[in-house]
């Protein structure tokens, strides 16, 4: 039985989607009116656009920075996208600006899974690969458990795997950014970020720290 799609349902669908009224409409044709299946529809959608708009240049974007309140930390980011119209608009420098609290919030190391050093990898995944020999799993099952914990270490590390803090749903920055490029039609690109942390790397020694309080005291004396 066809179902009849009205216009209560496809602003319900684009309420939790954000997809054009046109794709919404589409989506819930294909789905027969199912509103979870339109939405994996539109989501299928948004990545096979993605992937064939990630090959052209993106060579416009914004750089934005962000300071945490208390001082401490803060991030600066590029983002690209294609044109100087989309760069400027109050969505994109929204978009940018997020990314950057994300990075402040979430401490990523790198961009994507590509971005990390191939030695880095290699280290981390003896590691894990040690840790399932030591839970006594059999030999055979230890590269793919291995790998699973892998998964969940690019989650932790890596900008685009992370959970977008600004998505209830928990959905991944890069799934994240593969709607917007479908909504916008240009591709959007998360060039490089850098993260600051107040103090980072200049921890001083017990040692050091005895000897400067002492140095004071004999000045004071």
């Amino acid at each position: 039985m066809t179902v009849a799609i009205t216009a209560t349902m496809i602003k319900e669908l684009r309420d939790a989607t954000g997809a054009p009224m046109g794709d919404c409409k589409k989506a819930l044709t294909e789905s027969n009116g199912d509103q979870k299946a339109a939405s994996e529809y539109l989501q299928k959608k948004s990545l096979a656009t993605a992937q064939k708009k990630s090959g052209r240049v993106a060579v416009e974007g914004r750089v934005s920075s962000y300071v945490h309140h208390d001082g401490k930390s803060g991030a600066i980011i590029e983002v690209n996208c294609e044109s100087d119209f989309v760069a400027n608009t109050p969505e994109f420098e929204e978009l940018v600006r997020s990314f950057c609290l994300q990075i402040v919030a979430m401490r990523p190391e790198y961009v994507r899974k590509e971005d990390i050093p191939s030695d880095v990898l290699r280290n981390q995944r003896a590691i894990f690969e040690q840790q399932v020999r030591e839970m006594g799993k059999p030999e055979n099952l230890v590269p793919k458990i291995a790998e699973g914990k892998l998964a969940a270490w690019y989650g932790d590390i890596c900008l685009l795997e992370q959970p977008y803090i600004k998505d209830e749903k928990g959905t991944s920055i890069a799934k994240f950014l593969a709607e917007r490029i479908a909504k916008t039609g240009e591709n959007i690109v998360v060039r490089r970020f850098s993260r600051f942390e107040l103090g980072e790397g200049l921890a001083k020694k017990e040692d050091d720290f005895v000897a400067e309080v002492e140095r004071m005291a004999q000045g004071q004396a």
